[in-house]
Order: C-alpha cells, then structure tokens, then sequence
C-alpha cells in the first residue's frame, strides 16, 4: 500500500527536484507527492519557476540557494553547509522516521550525518553514472563509504546494481527500483499534425526522435550519420531532437556536412504539455547511446516515456537501459558504436510497421502495468521505514 503522511514522515535531500530540468528531478517529485502531504519535507534548490511550481503541492518543499565556489576546496563545500544546517534543523523539529538522500554526493553523506543524529534509517538513490564517472581518488572514497554505511541503497537498473555491488555495497541492502513514468500524461492517441507540420514531416515521411541533453554519450550523432543511408534506401526521414547541452554545436556541424540538415530538428526545450504529443508524433523514439571514459546511461526515463506513449525504442546495448528496453520485446537494443547497427535498427521500425506497432503495444502494457509512477511509489513506500 502506497505510504501517506499518517504513517510515515520522511526527510528527503535532493539538489534535482523540478522544476529543474532532467529525468531525476521528475522522479522525485513525481514519487513523493504520491507517498504523502506534509508529511514529507523535501529540502532542495532554489531554482527558477520554484514558487509557482512549489504552490498547492502536496510535500513541504524548502528552497535553499544552492552554489558552487570556486575559491573553496571542495567547490561544494558552501552546498554541504547550507544542506546539513537546514536538514539537521528539521530533524530535530519533525523527528522523521527515515532519511532519503537523492545522490550519494553531497545528499547521501549530508544525510548520513542528519541519520545519524535521529537514529533513523538512510536511503540512498544510485543513478549509474556517479559509480562509473568519478574518477577522484578522494571522492570515490567518499562515495563508496557513504554508500556502505546508508540502511538501503536503491539501484534504478541491473546495472547500477552490480556496479554498487562492485563497490562493496552488501548485495541485501540494495533495493532495485525503476524510474516510472505519468501514464496519464504520457499516452497515444495525442493530436499530432501541427508537430509534424511544423517540421515538414508530412506525407508519408518517417519521423524519429530523440529527448535529453545533448552530450556524447546519448548516441544522436550516430542517428544524424544513419539519415543518409536510410534516405538512400528509399526512407523519406525526418530527425528531431528535443533538449540542450554542449554537443549542439557538434551536431549541427555533422549534419550540415552530411547534407542533411533540413531534415534535422533541433527543437530544444519544449513546454510539458508538448513532450508527450512529440513522443505520439514520431514513429520511433531513439537514443543509441554508448559509453565514453566511464560516462554511460543508467537507465534512460526517456525511453519509457516513448513506450507509454505506444512507441518502440532503440537504445543502446551500454549502461543499464536493458531495464528500461527489453530487447526485442519493448524495443531495440544495438552497439550504439556501430553506424550499421543503428541504422539497421532504424530501417527496421521505420518499414517494419507490424514490428513497429507490436514493440509499441508491448512498451505501452509494460508502462502501464508495471513502471506507472504509483507502482513505483509503492515499492518506494516501504523504504520509509528501512522494512524493506
């Protein structure tokens, strides 16, 4: 049964939580408002559009300005400070039966301290990243002793799982948990003609696309470099791409030096109530992704939202978006390396239309029956009491 604020008071520390922008931040709001009202504090960053979005929600929400110096070593040292003073305040006022910390770093060891001072349990999400990326001798230090020391880890794949494994982390305290997603909000049968309008993708041309930061790893070069050879096997193909970050520039060049930039969509952020409508506008939801010196996809939020919406995905085969993708059943998984995977994926569910819509169905039945944000709250409930 889904907890409430009559049987469970939690304290949970995250610097992503929206509206800041990414898969994470969506996670934990969506989750905790589903747990209980005010039961619930939630201590993170001040961000733009906070107080409207923080208006008439169901957790208590504390905002604290958030930054990075440089001049201090760590640069995050302000952020630790500003967390635990505020954190440590409402424990001692509210007495939670159980502290949630949204990264190990800086959340986790904030946590660890504030656990610590209620006598209470410690949860820790782990996203996949953290555990392959953070090279620093110091910091992974750090990192592997709050890990260890936290009542229940969550792990959001198989992946993270065995990499916290690796890490040392007791296999029992280890909780896998997915990323869901709003499968009201997320659905088929959306009006869609504007969107394909708008892009010249009328007709009966082809439309892929892809949502997250624009970073290596994500694999949209390799869908950019897959256009041609499709094009030349008679696909009239159009590609849009929703998200920022710092490869747009990269992308952009590639696809001007491929020729084929006006069938490139750089659409940028979208307003919320569109994403779901540009999922139904496309025929198939991509991001081949790979990994890059440690740097890979735990899960990808992205590709269940695609499967709620009837779509099949192709992901790539690193990281942990098997938990997200079941290969051949929900979607595609390839070598995002390899150009020839991709683009034979790609042909594939954009000429195969009874594959297309059979990976689709599926995607759509696995969201609804098993990644729905209330399942997820569910299986999240019983770690606010460490029982499970």
């Amino acid at each position: 049964m889904t907890a409430n604020s009559s049987q469970v008071r939690l304290l949970v520390i995250t610097e992503l939580f929206l509206p800041t922008k990414g898969g994470t931040a969506v996670w934990f709001d969506e989750v905790y408002r589903r747990l209980g009202a005010d039961g619930i504090h939630i201590v993170t960053a001040d961000v733009p559009g906070a107080r409207e979005h923080d208006t008439g929600h169901p957790n208590r929400v504390h905002r604290l300005r958030l930054r990075r110096y440089r001049w201090l070593r760590p640069e995050s040292l302000g952020m630790y400070g500003r967390l635990l003073i505020h954190s440590a305040g409402l424990a001692v006022r509210y007495r939670f039966s159980a502290v949630h910390a949204g990264r190990v770093l800086p959340e986790g060891l904030v946590g660890l301290i504030v656990a610590r001072l209620l006598g209470k349990p410690l949860v820790i999400y782990a996203h996949g990243e953290e555990l392959t990326t953070w090279k620093e001798p110091g910091k992974q230090r750090v990192m592997r002793f709050v890990y260890r020391k936290a009542s229940r880890v969550v792990a959001n794949s198989a992946f993270t799982r065995e990499e916290l494994i690796k890490a040392g982390v007791d296999v029992d305290r280890i909780a896998m948990i997915h990323p869901g997603v709003d499968v009201r909000r997320f659905r088929p049968g959306l009006a869609v003609s504007d969107l394909r309008e708008r892009i010249g993708a009328v007709g009966g041309s082809g439309l892929i696309l892809s949502v997250g930061r624009l970073s290596r790893r994500k694999g949209f070069d390799q869908v950019i470099r897959s256009i041609p050879e499709l094009v030349s096997r008679g696909v009239d193909v159009h590609y849009a791409i929703i998200g920022i970050g710092e490869d747009e520039e990269y992308l952009t060049g590639i696809a001007h030096a491929l020729g084929v930039a006006h069938r490139v969509h750089f659409l940028g952020h979208v307003p919320m109530e569109d994403l779901a409508r540009w999922y139904n506008a496309a025929d198939v939801f991509a991001m081949p992704n790979r990994e890059i010196d440690g740097d890979t996809e735990g899960f990808g939020m992205v590709f269940v939202e695609a499967g709620a919406c009837g779509k099949p995905a192709i992901a790539g085969a690193a990281g942990g978006t098997g938990a997200a993708v079941v290969d051949g059943v929900t979607g595609l998984r390839v070598n995002g390396e390899s150009l020839e995977a991709v683009v034979g994926a790609l042909y594939r569910c954009l000429t195969d239309h009874e594959l297309a819509a059979r990976l689709g169905e599926a995607a759509r039945e696995r969201a609804v029956g098993e990644l729905s944000w209330e399942k997820v709250a569910e299986r999240t409930g019983g770690l606010g009491t460490g029982t499970s």
